[in-house]
């Protein structure tokens, strides 16, 4: 069995993986490993915003784990995609950049995590951006970074008018709902530059492969981190299946954990970490009893709304046939057209209940619409849709290990709508989205709702379609849940520490403590960007 020894190993080419292994490696001090057990990300589609059409559906670029059957969805199971190669879920994810509102961090640091304010986190989602283009708050956005977010350059007419639907509800335009406010509907900020996904890999990680101190390893399946006298040293790993021989890498600093909301409890949980009843009971032996690892799973459920349209085109029609073939043309002379753009075009922020307070509920629009409304293939033809979903979810499940096995995937329990809460934001936000698809500067352009249908007005029979159609929004966290040692749900500390075991951190969407109203690829970007900097803080 072979052993290399780095001053730095780390497990997942995820996006926070890239982020972390850039930054580690700026300096040139350091050695640095990366284990990922997916392979080099080659395949086109990941480069072509509307590729995600066939990311989310490719095995070999994609974990496509398997949930568990939900009661708040009366026993349906639901799916979940996770990226399986350099850049992770960033390199096959929707392209949306949504930071959250400053409550969310507020409240992660009036939970006892020091540092972890709005204020304190601020400066890190700037040091990853290179924010281009005219909206913007001042002050909001970095400009150096190695991280591009642009401005949707492709108007639509029918993006302008559900955005006019929304004003005429009294929801305001917010151009940059990353900056002083979220709240507000606007085209979509995105990871997309000339046509062409930015990637946490491409961004991140292939320039510190360039320094000559990273090393990055592919299709390395962790087996577990070895943990002695308390400490983690090595982490075991297979290139290939179960039956290929057992390697061996040695961290001389730390090990940091970044394998995401899915992966990070699940290596844990065979390394030994996890509750020690459920362990035993799978013949893993037991390091450290910590039975927040692999709870505290949230994710946002989110439904849509199909309407077919008239009076203007969508991307329906250009997404087939003949006009495909005249797409495929412009986007390689241009980089414009429809393969450059992304899933969704609109995003709207609002509040399921009127009066104070922050707003609780999303929806997404796009000029396009999807048989089962899974965006693999659209209808026949032309459509629209709305997706919406409660930016908070109280409902909350687990990942457990179910075997000593690392190829055997976890047990992923997603709870989706367990909460009456929940259920009561998610009607709120469906409701929402028929007022402007039925608002006047939208109306002329609908001709029937094929979701949920026009028929479907109780609300019974909307929560009835949301529980048989809804599906994750693929955006999973919290299962190393960051917090005080004395909390035992909680899995690290304020500087990503894994409580109870030295040199190993988890650094990835899986610490966060509650789930920010966002999409969560640009808060892992900024977990990653802050863990660096506590590890280089270790590190002088």
């Amino acid at each position: 069995m072979s052993n290399e020894i780095f001053d730095y190993v780390i497990i997942g080419a995820g996006t926070a993986g890239c982020v972390v292994a850039g930054r580690l490696s700026e300096n040139g001090k350091y050695s640095v490993c990366v284990l990922e057990a997916g392979p080099r990300d080659r395949n086109p589609f990941i480069h072509i915003p509307a590729g995600v059409l066939y990311t989310l559906q490719n095995p070999a670029i994609n974990w496509m784990y398997k949930g568990v059957g939900s009661p708040g969805l009366a026993g349906r199971a639901i799916n979940h995609a996770r990226g399986k190669t350099l850049g992770g879920s960033g390199s096959i994810n929707g392209h949306i950049y949504n930071r959250g509102q400053r409550a969310d961090f507020d409240r992660w640091a009036q939970m006892g995590n020091k540092g972890w304010s709005y204020k304190d986190i601020l400066p890190y989602f700037k040091k990853s951006e290179n924010k281009v283009g005219s909206s913007g708050d001042e002050g909001y956005h970095g400009h150096d970074g190695p991280f591009t977010i642009t401005d949707i350059d492709e108007p639509d007419p029918l993006c302008d008018a559900f955005i006019a639907g929304a004003e005429s509800l009294g929801i305001p335009r917010n151009p940059d709902y990353n900056g002083q406010s979220q709240e507000g509907i606007a085209y979509a900020q995105r990871s997309v530059y000339r046509g062409r996904r930015v990637s946490p890999a491409r961004a991140f990680l292939y320039p510190a492969m360039k320094r000559g101190n990273t090393r990055v390893i592919t299709g390395a399946h962790v087996q577990r981190i070895e943990i002695a006298d308390g400490r983690a040293t090595s982490v075991c790993y297979k290139i290939g299946d179960q039956n290929a021989p057992q390697q061996e890498i040695t961290a001389k600093r730390e090990i940091v954990l970044c394998a995401g909301a899915i992966g990070s409890p699940h290596i844990l949980q065979l390394s030994g970490i996890g509750d020690e009843e459920h362990l035993r009971s799978i013949g893993i032996p037991v390091v450290h009893h910590a039975p927040g690892v692999g709870q505290n799973f949230r994710d946002h459920y989110a439904v849509r709304s199909v309407v077919k349209i008239q009076n203007s085109a969508t991307v329906n029609e250009r997404a087939r046939g003949l006009p495909l073939m005249r797409e495929i043309g412009r986007y390689a002379l241009t980089r414009k057209g429809i393969l450059a753009l992304t899933p969704t075009l609109v995003y709207c922020f609002w509040k399921s209940e009127p009066g104070p307070g922050n707003g609780d509920i999303q929806l997404t629009f796009t000029p396009a619409s999807y048989p089962d409304g899974i965006q693999s293939g659209v209808h026949r033809f032309p459509g629209a849709t709305v997706a919406c979903w409660q930016q908070r979810p109280d409902s909350a499940g687990y990942v457990r290990t179910i075997s000593n096995n690392s190829f055997v995937q976890p047990e992923i329990q997603a709870n989706f709508l367990a909460e009456p809460k929940d259920q009561r934001t998610l009607l709120a936000a469906m409701k929402l989205s028929r007022q402007i698809l039925y608002s006047e500067p939208f109306k002329p352009f609908v001709s029937d709702e094929i979701w949920p249908g026009s028929d479907k007005r109780s609300d019974s029979e909307l929560l009835e379609h949301a529980q048989r159609t809804g599906n994750t929004a693929y955006h999973p966290i919290g299962t190393c849940r960051m917090g005080n040692a004395d909390n035992k749900d909680c899995v690290v500390d304020e500087q990503l520490r894994v409580h109870g075991i030295q040199g190993l951190r988890v650094a990835d969407a899986s610490i966060m403590p509650m789930m920010p109203s966002a999409n969560v690829n640009a808060s892992t970007m900024m977990i990653a960007e802050k863990a660096a900097d506590m590890i280089m803080a270790r590190s002088t």
